[in-house]
C-alpha cells in the first residue's frame, strides 16, 4: 500500500464542491485523514477566495491510475479544462505524494512544486504529516513550513464542518 497526499481547492461553490471532493474520494480511497479547510486568495490571477485542504490516504493502485481518479472526480464535479490554466475552480484535486515517489512522466511529476511554493499546499500538509520528509530534499514539512515566507500568501483557516 502506498501513502497518497491529495491537495483540493474549490473557489466555486466551495463549500459544496469541497464536501463532494471529500466524499468521492473516501469512496475511492477509503479512509481519510483530513487536514483543516484553509482559505487563500487566487494565486495567478483575480478570482474568488479558495477553500484548500490537504487529504492523505492509502492506495493500492498504481500511481496513473490514481490520476485518473482525481481527474475523473474533477470532471464528475463540473470542472471546466477549456480555460487558463490559473482560472476558477469548480474543484481542483492534485496528486502532491505518492510515498516518496520522485516522478515526472506524462504530465505527472511527484513530487508537486506546489508543495514548495505554495503557503495553501504546505500548509495542510505540515498539519496532518508534520515529520514526513519532502523526497527530494529530504526536509520535514514540519520544517519547511517553519522556514516559508508566510508574507507571500494571505491564508487563514476557517471553521468547516465536514
Amino acid at each position: 500500500m502506498a501513502t497518497i497526499y491529495i491537495s483540493l481547492g474549490s473557489n466555486i461553490n466551495r463549500e459544496q464542491n469541497t464536501r463532494a471532493g471529500i466524499r468521492a474520494l473516501k469512496r475511492a480511497f477509503g479512509d481519510l485523514i483530513l487536514s483543516s479547510v484553509y482559505e487563500s486568495e487566487a494565486v495567478g490571477f483575480n478570482g474568488d477566495a479558495f477553500y484548500n485542504m490537504v487529504i492523505a490516504c492509502e492506495t493500492g493502485m498504481p500511481v496513473h491510475d490514481v490520476n485518473r481518479i482525481l481527474r475523473g472526480i474533477e470532471d464528475a464535479n463540473g470542472r471546466d479544462r477549456s480555460g487558463p490554466r490559473f482560472s476558477s475552480r469548480t474543484l481542483d484535486l492534485d496528486l502532491l505524494l505518492y510515498d516518496d515517489l520522485i516522478l515526472d512522466e506524462n504530465g505527472l511529476k511527484l513530487p508537486r512544486d506546489e508543495i514548495l511554493k505554495n503557503a495553501f499546499v504546505l500548509w495542510p500538509l505540515a498539519e496532518i504529516a508534520p515529520e514526513l520528509r519532502h523526497p527530494e530534499s529530504g526536509i520535514s514539512y514540519k520544517k519547511l513550513w517553519s522556514d516559508f515566507d508566510k508574507n507571500k500568501e494571505n491564508l487563514k483557516p476557517v471553521r468547516f464542518a465536514i
